[in-house]
């Protein structure tokens, strides 16, 4: 390797700059920190190398750089616009024994600083030894979208638990076991969601009790309306961890793709009149996988608390002990909505909007209907289709205007999004004409009419 990656313990330590400008000052905040005592040698500073003057943060010593100036500092970085200054501060540190960086001068480095994660204490850094820094930024865009904050909690907890976990566990192979245990079990979702001190509650029982077996959890997740871009960072993340994932029919294959290569994937898909599995099985199923000891991901289309039934499944979960969490995901309604071009509300058109279900749960009333024929609300509906000449029925029957603008938003945000236009009048022959088939949306009210204007993806 070309270079020797190392970390170095700043605290404290003197560290120059010379150069006041606007890379100095990216520079200063690194070594600020990692608790640098920095000094800026410069005759002029930029606007924010002087705020920062002014707030104590460095000292500045204005005037040109001279050999006697590096005496005592622990590292130097020369950050000016002039190479002749640049080399001359890495030939006095180079004969001193000082570590030295000129920027973007790997030749006149005998360090350079790498494109930085930074989850304290975890620290990942990147480098393309000094020849292509925007490569190693690049990187660092990707890394910092996979790995959570919490890491670094994670990290520092396991540091502060390390002794406990010595003195219960004294065999190192008996630790190891343990850490790889709880690195794979549900611990660390724990501490990505917020809950630091369940999980340190749980850290310290399982190590008072010497427990090395790993522990199921199940992982409620919104899969979103279909577009895989649409996924949240958490979702992608559980996806790529699960051990085992059930999934239904809203799920799409592209989404299905991104689910870990070896994950074990059970079909529990609900059609109207054809489910896979009862809800009352999914439920148990969830149980008994988590009590095997798995990460267990039940991913749903749209998001598992807008009519995905979420609810249901974690009042099973909760009931038998087993350790859940949920993930929120973009709403079939919010997803099409914005794909077709038709805000759900809008002052001149809409001060309102609900969302209701063509799917009723057997022997339920049907859906209050008074209250879903007033002008200025929208009304979405899911799982509509099949009901949709009796929804249509329903709501001019009960008041609302047989002309009132309907659209019906099929595969809403992947590349086979329809959506087609009309109104309650004739919602249930445009159905049939287009061969509508799940999963589809209807939006019913004035806000459709913006639909022509709006309609971003076809422009």
């Amino acid at each position: 390797m070309d270079y020797f990656p190392l970390f170095l313990n700043l605290k404290q330590q003197a560290c120059l700059i010379v150069g006041g400008g606007e890379i100095a000052v990216r520079k200063l905040r690194l070594l600020r920190s990692a608790g640098a005592d920095v000094t800026v040698i410069a005759p002029e500073l930029c606007a924010e190398m002087r705020e920062l003057v002014k707030k104590g943060e460095v000292r500045w010593q204005p005037a040109e750089f001279s050999l006697a100036q590096i005496a005592g500092q622990r590292l130097v970085i020369a950050a000016t616009d002039h190479p002749a200054v640049n080399q001359a501060v890495f030939t006095a540190c180079e004969a001193a024994g000082i570590l030295v960086n000129a920027v973007d001068d790997p030749a006149h480095s005998r360090f350079i600083t790498p494109a930085i994660v930074d989850r304290a204490p975890l620290t990942i850094a990147i480098s393309t030894g000094g020849g292509v820094p925007v490569l190693a930024r690049h990187l660092r865009a990707q890394l910092e979208a996979l790995i959570p904050h919490g890491w670094g909690d994670l990290a520092r907890l396991g540091s502060e638990l390390r002794p406990l976990c010595k003195e219960k566990m004294p065999d190192p192979a008996t630790r190891r076991e343990f850490w790889e245990n709880v690195l794979a079990g549900p611990i660390p979702d724990q501490i990505f969601s917020g809950q630091v001190d369940a999980a340190r509650a749980q850290l310290i029982a399982d190590i008072e009790q010497g427990n090395t077996q790993t522990k199921g959890a199940v992982y409620l997740v919104g899969s979103g309306p279909g577009n895989p871009d649409l996924l949240t960072f958490r979702a992608l993340r559980l996806m790529q961890q699960a051990d085992v994932v059930l999934y239904d029919n809203l799920v799409s294959s592209d989404i299905m793709e991104m689910v870990r290569r070896d994950a074990e994937r059970i079909y529990v898909g609900k059609k109207s009149n054809n489910h896979a599995l009862p809800q009352e099985e999914i439920n148990q199923l969830l149980v008994r996988l988590a009590l095997e000891g798995k990460k267990v991901l039940r991913l749903k289309g749209g998001d598992p608390f807008i009519f995905g039934r979420g609810g249901e499944e974690i009042e099973e979960l909760a009931a038998n002990g087993i350790a859940f969490e949920v993930v929120p995901g973009i709403t079939s309604a919010a997803g099409a909505s914005c794909y077709a071009g038709i805000p759900l509300t809008h002052r001149d058109y809409a001060q309102s909007v609900t969302f209701v279900t063509g799917h009723r749960r057997a022997g339920e009333t049907d859906l209050d209907w008074p209250r879903l024929v007033n002008p200025s609300e929208t009304v979405v509906v899911y799982m509509g289709v099949a009901q949709a000449g009796y929804i249509a029925e329903q709501l001019i029957a009960h008041g609302r205007a047989s002309n009132t603008l309907v659209a019906i938003i099929e595969r809403a945000t992947t590349p086979q999004q329809r959506v087609i236009t009309g109104t309650l009048a004739n919602l249930a022959a445009l159905i049939e004409q287009h061969q509508i088939k799940p999963p589809a949306l209807l939006i019913i009210g004035d806000v459709v009419q913006l639909h022509d204007k709006l309609n971003w993806r076809n422009t």
